[in-house]
């Protein structure tokens, strides 16, 4: 049997968010059960209840930056246990036995299955976030560490792990000088990370009125791309760029920043296409790539070291009444720098 939860959610892609009810299924043996505490706020959240990225099914309910406790589990579930501190990253379901799933990459798998906006493998839509409960298959289930609240924990299941995994994968660390453009939601978590993993970091931005935040949250230098002497000055400099806007950029003046091998890895997703010109890859041997999210096991491992090295969002947490206006503030770049739903304002 069904259960009805508050929620707030998009009646149309034209419409702004609601507060109504949705339905979570009945606990099953190897699902968990999570009273949701906070739930970021995802730029892909806006472009996706706008129908951005296709046409959708409404009412839609978004969020996949979930942080919660658990309130029960099935009688065959053993990863989790009732009052285990937990969260939900973007996907909530996959077929476990392809490739990619058996290698840890979830998120490649044909039948990945999103957390919101998504067909699950009952035939049913899921729903996200910004809701007071979800249940989730248990294999979809993180663990969040002691030493990160609950709330600078959310954003961490999306912007954490969409920059931890091609930071870790780009071999970011002692010796490798590393370029973020960008500092938003994903940007300042990458500086972080980066950081802590003992690469040194740039911050490349379009100004400089965030250079202090920047160098705060870990950056050696903090460089406007406004400036055209930013690039003659940074020629050849960097191992590795992580570039986190999701805005059309000259990708070509950003790939000669590049030392010889060195990767621009693409994880901001603009709606147009990046067009490179060839000379800037083949004059040094550099590569232009792409990266999502990680896989359960590496998302887990993700907070795992955030917990250890005392990581976690810059956050501004609201009240679901809010959540309008930070879409608006969102598309406006203003948020330092996650927005995060308490989920006691829907009850």
């Amino acid at each position: 049997m069904t259960t009805m939860v508050n929620a707030y959610a998009a009646p149309s892609a034209t419409e702004g968010l609601i507060p109504t009810q949705i339905e979570r299924r009945e606990v099953g043996p190897r699902d968990v059960l999570i009273d949701i505490k906070f739930s970021g706020i995802c730029h892909s959240d806006i472009h996706t209840v706008r129908g951005e990225w296709g046409p959708r099914s409404y009412p839609l309910a978004p969020g996949h930056e979930i942080a919660g406790i658990v309130t029960e589990v099935g009688s065959e579930v053993t990863k989790h246990k009732i009052g285990d501190r937990v969260g939900v990253g973007c996907m909530v379901n996959s077929c476990m036995e392809c490739e990619n799933c058996l290698a840890g990459d979830q998120q490649f798998c044909d039948s990945s299955v999103g957390t919101y906006g998504s067909v699950d493998r009952d035939g049913t839509i899921t729903q996200g976030g910004y809701s007071t409960h979800v249940v989730v298959t248990e294999n979809f289930v993180l663990s969040i560490p002691e030493g990160i609240e609950l709330d600078v924990a959310a954003p961490l299941l999306c912007a954490g792990i969409t920059t931890f995994s091609p930071l870790k994968r780009w071999g970011a660390g002692p010796g490798k000088k590393v370029a973020v453009v960008g500092l938003g939601g994903l940007g300042h978590m990458a500086v972080k990370i980066a950081s802590a993993m003992g690469a040194e970091v740039t911050v490349l931005s379009q100004s400089l009125k965030k250079k202090d935040e920047g160098l705060s949250m870990g950056a050696s230098d903090y460089r406007a791309t406004s400036d055209e002497s930013t690039f003659k000055d940074l020629h050849k400099n960097f191992d590795l760029i992580i570039n986190t806007v999701s805005a059309s950029i000259n990708i070509s003046n950003y790939l000669e920043l590049l030392r010889v091998n060195g990767t621009m890895v693409n994880v901001g997703a603009p709606a147009e296409p990046l067009p490179v010109n060839a000379f800037a890859l083949i004059g040094g041997r550099r590569s232009f790539a792409g990266s999502q999210i990680g896989g359960i096991e590496e998302t887990q491992e993700m907070l795992d070291f955030c917990a250890e090295h005392g990581i976690g969002a810059e956050i501004e947490v609201i009240g679901a009444e809010q959540i309008n206006d930070a879409y608006e503030r969102v598309m406006k770049s203003d948020v330092r720098y996650r927005f995060v739903i308490d989920t006691a304002s829907l009850v």
